[in-house]
């Protein structure tokens, strides 16, 4: 057994009814004989590599009057008739229809008393596909750990990696249970002078280097973004969208403006918001502020945990000129980067360590019900490299990969970018509050990607990637 870090255990405590913690996996399969890929195909597939997808055995197990968090009981047993379940997508199964169906999967929280995940096998899509729509919990993985998940159950890698065998777990009785939260209590307790001391000399630190720079009107001030139709009280209904990009565009296009991938998929989040703002509020005058989710721990071999952090980057939606947006982003990024290193890449989650468990979730549920903005953030940006190899699930090729992140308290949105072989997937989570039509946003970011271009001297008649499903927009 393994207790829960700081991090896991703030995403679990932070699961309120309007407020999952759940992330997505969609793959889109296309097979070359639509007839020999069938649910029980799907389902043999899961039982034959479970063995290596080790989150998808955890269970958790509470501590008795929550005097620590929770811990995980490795290699426990999976009820498959359970965990996979079949929907039907409605005609005529375009993305649209899908995406419709994968907003309905995400609106609803997953049972704790089980292993926290569910995978849907999608039936009806358009052009003989399917789509296997994972809901995993965000305390399970983040997102590098989730890459190298997704790549075993796709079966791109060694799938003789040794494994315990799975079988029945008898529950850690109550003192054994006391007497490991006492131990590890006791561990936490000497740790907190050092923790402390860190957190005092990171954080004069940072303030001695933001007086330094002076004032930045063109930059979002920490802990200071504006209020935005992004903003309000989460409802709990979900809506998803999608759109695919081409990775040779995007790679092209970043080479071209002399910028990271990176910056260049941030450059492209803020000309979308620019033109969403300016929609629904009549006004982008202010740079919003985008916390862009980092790993401290980038393992290959890491399945589990959450060993993340957050830059908080200031997004220039104020700026017309997208040359200079991707000028700002650069600026904002370098300035993140410094400060993150400055204070520590690793105190956020050493002091998560810390929340008081008998009192988080309760103040996770109030912040939940009353939060109209974020303090932390307008939007979390996410952007995750994914398998350069395509994936099969029962021999069949699987040809789109999508994630998602989480919505967090005031914060209606979550724009997460995983690159997969020749595509870069962008998938928009949302709340049916914010958005009329939720593919406003990715119409809006394939638009921003196109104006990037042209302001780098390409075209912006974008590649057209054979590979993933027909595009929709919200004019549809």
């Amino acid at each position: 057994m393994k207790r829960l870090n700081g991090m896991d255990a703030m995403l679990l405590y932070g699961e309120t009814p309007n407020l999952h913690m759940h992330t997505l996996k969609v793959l889109v399969v296309h097979p070359d004989d639509p007839s020999a890929f069938t649910f029980d195909t799907f389902r043999q597939t899961v039982a034959d590599r479970l063995h290596l997808l080790d989150p998808l055995r955890f269970k958790l197990q509470g501590i008795p009057w929550r005097l620590h968090h929770p811990i995980r009981l490795a290699d426990c047993e999976v009820d498959l008739d359970y965990h996979l379940r079949v929907v039907r997508v409605p005609s005529p199964g375009g993305r649209r229809e899908l995406n419709q169906v994968i907003g309905d999967v995400a609106s609803t929280p997953l049972d704790r008393s089980r292993p926290l995940w569910e995978f849907y096998f999608a039936e009806g899509v358009a052009d003989n596909r399917y789509a296997l729509i994972g809901k995993v919990h965000h305390a399970l993985a983040d997102g590098v750990a989730s890459a190298t998940l997704m790549a075993r159950f796709m079966g791109l890698m060694d799938d003789t990696t040794p494994t315990v065998t799975a079988g029945h777990r008898v529950t850690p009785s109550t003192s054994a249970l006391l007497r490991s939260a006492g131990r590890d209590h006791i561990e936490q307790v000497a740790g907190l002078p050092k923790l402390l001391r860190d957190a005092t000399t990171g954080l004069s630190q940072l303030h001695q280097r933001v007086r330094e720079r002076g004032d930045r009107p063109h930059m979002a001030k920490m802990f200071k973004p504006p209020p935005t139709f992004l903003n309000h009280v989460v409802s709990p209904v979900r809506t998803f969208a999608s759109a695919t990009l081409s990775l040779a565009d995007a790679k092209e296009t970043s080479a071209q403006l002399g910028v990271t991938f990176n910056d260049m998929v941030l450059a492209t989040v803020a000309g979308a918001l620019r033109d969403l703002l300016l929609r629904y509020d009549g006004r982008a005058d202010r740079p919003l502020l985008s916390n862009v989710p980092i790993s401290t721990d980038r393992s290959p071999d890491r399945l589990s945990g959450n060993e993340l952090s957050g830059l908080p980057v200031s997004l220039p939606v104020h700026i017309n000129d997208p040359r200079e947006r991707v000028r700002l982003i650069g600026l904002a990024t370098t300035t993140a980067k410094e400060d993150h290193h400055v204070v520590g890449p690793d105190l956020y989650s050493r002091m998560m360590g810390y929340l008081p468990t008998a009192l988080a979730p309760a103040a996770f549920r109030r912040q939940a019900k009353r939060a109209t903005s974020n303090k932390v953030m307008n939007v979390p940006v996410s952007n995750v490299p994914g398998p350069r190899q395509r994936g099969n699930i029962g021999g069949s090729p699987v040809s789109e990969f999508y994630s998602t992140g989480v919505l967090s308290a005031g914060v209606g949105v979550n724009i997460t970018v995983w690159s997969y072989v020749d595509q870069l997937n962008i998938a928009v989570l949302a709340d049916d509050r914010t958005f009329d039509d939720v593919h406003e946003a990715t119409d809006a970011i394939v638009h921003a990607f196109a104006e990037l271009r042209r302001a780098a001297g390409l075209s912006d008649d974008l590649r057209k990637v054979e590979t993933a499903m027909a595009a929709v927009s919200s004019a549809q």
